[in-house]
């Protein structure tokens, strides 16, 4: 029937509109921005940085929580080329004590940004994760659209709240790779252990039975003088 997908869409319409007067779900738009619509969980815009709070009093906590190593491959990766990452020239210990370098400079041009999350995907260490904050305008086009890592920096706590699903499965995943990794410590330090009391047992029993075996030194029988008479 001519005509028959325009009436459709009128109807649809109509409903919507009369929907909207005694249905919430059919409202189209919200108060906005004294009424703001929940984003959903998949949402993503630019990336931040994601670092382990332990002590939220200590002014540096996000710097030493913070899960990037400076191995730049997502600033290698990047298509257009918006990330910038400098390393730094001394290693600091992270939260388990071990020394890792750091980004000395970690900037990212959000002004260049495509949101196309690869940075995300090829970091190896879950360091880098994308943000669902869209209120970003500003009149400053390059210092206001370049944030550097102290900005980019992000809690994890703040990742569970935007990412719920994702971050408890990274959590996960980290937990169960720092447990292999401990254990495969634990059975290292364990194998060299018994390998060097092996080792100095078996010392002990070589040297114990020469010390204690030697025999003591017989003098031989006297010969009799030649030029002497014989009995």
């Amino acid at each position: 029937m001519l005509g028959e997908g325009i009436l459709k869409g009128l109807a649809e319409t109509a409903r919507n509109f009369a929907g909207s007067f005694v249905s919430k779900e059919r409202m189209t738009t919200v108060q906005y921005p004294e009424e703001r619509e929940p984003l959903p969980e998949a949402a993503r815009n630019f990336p931040f940085l994601v670092y382990d709070a332990k002590n939220p009093a200590d002014p540096d906590d996000w710097e030493k929580g913070l899960r990037c190593v400076a191995c730049q491959i997502c600033e290698k990766e990047c298509p257009p080329k918006c990330i910038y990452i400098e390393k730094s020239k001394d290693k600091k210990p992270d939260y388990v004590g071990k020394l890792q370098i750091y980004p000395a400079k970690f900037d990212i041009d959000i002004s260049v940004c495509m949101s196309c999350q690869i940075c995300v995907e090829v970091c190896p260490f879950e360091a880098i994760k994308m943000n669902n904050e869209f209120e970003l305008a500003t009149d400053d086009r390059f210092g206001g659209l370049l944030l550097d890592r102290h900005e980019l920096a992000k809690s994890n706590e703040y990742y569970h709240q935007i990412h719920p699903t994702e971050a408890a499965e990274v959590d996960a995943r980290l937990a169960e790779e720092k447990a292999k990794a401990e254990a495969k410590a634990k059975a290292a330090t364990e194998a060299a252990a018994a390998k060097a009391a092996a080792a100095a047992s078996a010392g002990a029993a070589s040297a114990g039975p020469a010390a204690g075996s030697a025999k003591p030194a017989v003098a031989p029988p006297a010969k009799p003088n030649e030029g002497e008479p014989k009995a």
